[in-house]
């Protein structure tokens, strides 16, 4: 039975579903370990599921195995040693064991941006899929959690009727996450709500019992997770309207920053007034250096050429500008280093040979180990390019980092970062760099000059110090 949607009819009550397997509950799989799979594979097994985590890199199922967590994600480690132990949790490499043991299978691999466009690449959505629909031998739920462009659950659906037998009755859903490094244990496990978008009530009744610990949890500490049950194209469709929206959000207040600078007003102030204002709200309005990551930056130019395959390219044409503006903020800090020094830009910009500059943060946010498209490390690579002798500090990035940007000097602590510098840019919000004593770090420096990338510092303290502050889109 096709459920009717779109979701302006009532969504029909969710009736309970056995899974296949005839286990109490259904057996998931998450296909794709890296951040967003482990993730979900770790905190679905103390959700109390039987979990089958699958990868193609055999050593990252090796580490996963022996409790080693790839990545750095605040409380994953204890999850995954801790569900090791109790039988709950295991990786593996053989995509028929996966087949034959889930119930429900998660999509969660990559879909980076193409090396000819801005679209996505979904060769990995496309091999996983195909991979495991060749080796199902009984009905099951194939469930996308990857950011796609919207169109992509059909194809899938597609995928699987080419590979599976009809009679085998696999179905296909989607459900798009919504993780924040930094916090996604708590994102898996205590959501802000879930989408499912679904075609038949069995799919629906499946993806209830998917997420029953969820909501179970959720009742036990007298909370409420929304549930929003809808058409593929909606599911998909919520997640990249979501990192356009904060994007757009983050690049509005740097938009701010810059005018501030030319009339002389200070962001943080107007960020704080206007915050105020319940319909905007105070949160990503705090200026600095612009947004990263895996996600947002590949997320929004995809969603922008999408847009224009589907004839609705005008509708998006603002996401243009929301990435130039991001990306300016990386020559801003540039800028800002070079009047400090007292450098002049010349046609290629500053010249800052014969001059140490400690670089503290190479992640992209705190409270994680990822660097990819990682505005502090492009600043530090623009430096390193205009001849300056950069030395960077980040408390877990440095190993990534290092393997991203060999040319650079990597430091083990902030005051070896620190020590002999003409210039200090602080570029990713980390405690450590937030809290550090400004009078103890001058007696380190060679000078007192300081870039506030992330507008974290106190700017009076570090004033008071002895130090040359430059803020963005601050006097």
């Amino acid at each position: 039975m096709t459920i009717p949607y779109p979701n302006s009819q009532p969504v029909p009550p969710i009736a309970a579903v056995s899974p296949p397997s005839g286990a109490a509950r259904p057996r998931v799989t998450f296909l794709g370990t890296g951040y967003l799979g482990a993730t979900y594979a770790i905190c679905y097994a103390e959700l109390g599921y039987e979990v089958l985590g699958f990868d193609v890199d055999a050593d990252k199922i090796a580490k996963l195995n022996s409790g080693e967590v790839p990545i750095h994600e605040p409380g994953l480690d204890e999850l995954l040693r801790r569900n090791l132990a109790a039988g709950r949790l295991r990786f593996s490499t053989d995509i028929a064991e996966t087949a034959d043991f889930g119930d429900v299978h998660f999509i969660c691999v990559g879909t980076p941006q193409r090396a000819d466009g801005m679209g996505a690449d979904l060769s990995y959505v496309e091999a996983s899929v195909t991979g495991l629909a060749q080796h199902l031998t009984r009905k099951s739920l194939i469930v996308g959690k990857s950011t796609v462009p919207v169109g992509t659950a059909e194809w899938v659906e597609q995928l699987v009727g080419k590979h599976t037998p009809s009679d085998l009755g696999v179905e296909v859903a989607w459900s798009p996450e919504f993780l924040q490094e930094g916090f996604a244990v708590d994102d898996v496990l205590r959501p802000n709500r879930i989408v499912v978008g679904v075609k038949s009530e069995w799919a629906n009744g499946m993806l209830y019992a998917a997420h029953k610990g969820v909501f179970d949890l959720a009742a036990t500490e007298d909370r409420e997770v929304p549930l929003v049950v809808t058409d593929f194209a909606t599911a998909e469709l919520v997640k990249v309207a979501a990192n356009a929206f904060l994007a757009t959000k983050i690049s509005f207040i740097n938009a701010m920053a810059e005018v501030c600078e030319a009339a002389g007003g200070d962001v943080t102030q107007l960020a704080r007034a206007i915050g105020y204002d319940p319909r905007i709200g105070n949160r990503f309005l705090q200026a600095g250096l612009g947004f990263g990551g895996a996600c947002l930056p590949k997320d929004i130019r995809a969603f922008q050429a999408r847009a224009q395959e589907l004839g609705a390219g005008e509708a998006l044409r603002f996401l243009h500008e929301v990435d130039l503006i991001n990306l300016r903020r990386r020559t801003r800090v540039l800028q800002l280093s070079a009047d400090l020094l007292g450098r002049r830009s010349g046609p290629a910009g500053p010249d800052f040979s014969g001059t140490r500059i400690a670089v503290l943060g190479a992640t992209f946010k705190p409270n994680t180990d990822d660097v990819r498209d990682a505005p502090a490390l492009a600043v530090a690579g623009l430096l390193h390019k205009a001849g300056a002798d950069v030395h960077v500090y980040d408390p877990q990035g440095a190993e990534n980092a290092r393997r991203a940007m060999p040319e650079l000097n990597y430091e083990t602590s902030m005051a070896d970062a620190v020590t002999g510098a003409d210039l200090v840019c602080v570029l990713t919000e980390w405690a450590d760099f937030r809290n550090a004593d400004p009078v103890a770090l001058g007696e380190l420096a060679a000078g007192r000059r300081v870039v506030d990338g992330r507008n974290c510092l106190d700017a009076t303290l570090w004033t008071q110090a002895g130090w040359d502050y430059r803020g963005m889109g601050r006097p």
